[in-house]
């Protein structure tokens, strides 16, 4: 049996890249949330857990073992370098849980990794094919405003300003979905979803 495609999708923060993978996992595509597994693996994965202590120390975590989220955050949001590090423990654990996880997805033809950062953490070079979801920056702003109301627009240009350049995404990607709102998004995942198909055929 031939295994499945990997593609991993992305997109800036209000691009509506989790939109998107609903659509995809409503045609059958099973989804593996880079995001949401990374939060987890910060504290059920043991190696992890304490690699992130020896270097952010104990107060990274409460005591009942739940990672101290604040305490993180204060550590690393404004020092880039910190963040890096950060990252760098914890990507090579998730890129190992996926890895594992597309082991048990055989049955179908292919298989979404969602991440915000696919390109900077470098896994986009293990997948066959990678989309990025493209919105313009002024309507991601106010769609994170609106979803996230502890957040002031001058935050979300800074996550904006941490991530990789919209251009540069773009150039890299093999597939772009516009989400502008100026264009159905439902026929564009279609459109993809049976490429992907005929691909693994």
């Amino acid at each position: 049996m031939k295994p499945p495609i990997q593609v991993g999708i992305t997109g800036g923060i209000g691009s509506g890249k989790s939109l998107v993978c609903k659509i995809f996992q409503c045609l059958g595509v099973p989804v593996y949330d880079a995001d949401r597994h990374a939060k987890e693996l910060m504290t059920t994965d043991g190696i992890l857990v304490s690699e992130i202590k020896k270097e952010f120390g104990v107060l990274s975590y409460n005591e009942d073992g739940s990672l101290n989220r604040s305490y993180l955050a204060g550590t690393v949001f404004n020092d880039s370098a910190r963040l890096k590090t950060l990252n760098s423990l914890v990507h090579p654990r998730v890129g190992l849980n996926y890895q594992q996880w597309v082991a048990h997805q055989v049955n179908h033809p292919y298989v979404l990794k969602e991440a915000a950062l696919l390109f900077e953490s470098g896994s986009h070079q293990l997948l066959d094919k990678v989309i990025v979801v493209h919105a313009p920056e002024s309507l991601r702003v106010q769609r994170v405003l609106k979803r996230d109301h502890h957040r002031t627009a001058d935050q979300i240009l800074a996550i904006i300003k941490n991530q990789m350049p919209e251009e540069v995404k773009l150039k890299r990607a093999d597939f772009m979905i516009q989400n502008d709102e100026t264009i159905l998004l439902i026929p564009q995942v279609i459109a993809l979803h049976q490429h992907f198909i005929s691909m693994h055929s």
